[in-house]
């Protein structure tokens, strides 16, 4: 991908829009998207950067601004980006869909189980079983279930995304 692919405006809107799909849909849903058992269903939204890596920049962000609304305060600003980031950095160069889901279960997992047990001493097996199951269910399950629907149903899904993958699976 050339620098000037990724700052082109076409493309700044796309990573822009992400973002604030991110951000937005884990404010909205807050009750479930903070605290000890998580679903933040705008993590459906990390796939993406399995089809196109400049994605990862976006959903950083957008995590990061989401994270300023946490009942966790700083803590969740810092390491509940931090996850979001060591997951979707390297997704894009997982060899299929289903190995690409597994990095924010596990990096959520562990970081933020963490943090919540630091924040709320609450047991750590605990914390990073209930946040990994929750990113499964909703990366690992419904997230691949939507991409695989939408790649299937609509064709002209992997131009609209921007995807620099040959396959989509």
């Amino acid at each position: 991908m050339q620098k000037k692919e990724i700052f082109n405006v076409v493309n700044l809107t796309r990573l822009a829009l992400v973002a604030a799909m991110y951000t937005v849909l884990t404010v909205v849903i807050a009750p479930l998207a903070y605290g000890d058992v998580q679903f933040r269903f705008s993590e459906v939204l990390v796939l993406l950067c399995f089809y196109r890596k400049d994605y990862a920049p976006a959903l950083i962000v957008g995590c990061f601004i989401a994270n300023l609304f946490s009942p966790m305060g700083l803590m969740d600003i810092i390491f509940g980006t931090l996850a979001t980031a060591v997951a979707v950095i390297p997704m894009y160069h997982m060899k299929n869909i289903y190995l690409a889901a597994l990095l924010p279960v596990i990096s959520n997992g562990i970081i933020v189980g963490i943090e919540l047990t630091v924040a709320f001493g609450t047991p750590i097996w605990l914390n990073m079983l209930s946040v990994a199951f929750g990113e499964l269910v909703v990366v690992g399950v419904i997230g691949i279930a939507v991409f695989k629907l939408l790649f299937e149903t609509n064709s002209a899904l992997p131009r609209i995304i921007g995807s620099t993958r040959k396959s989509h699976t």
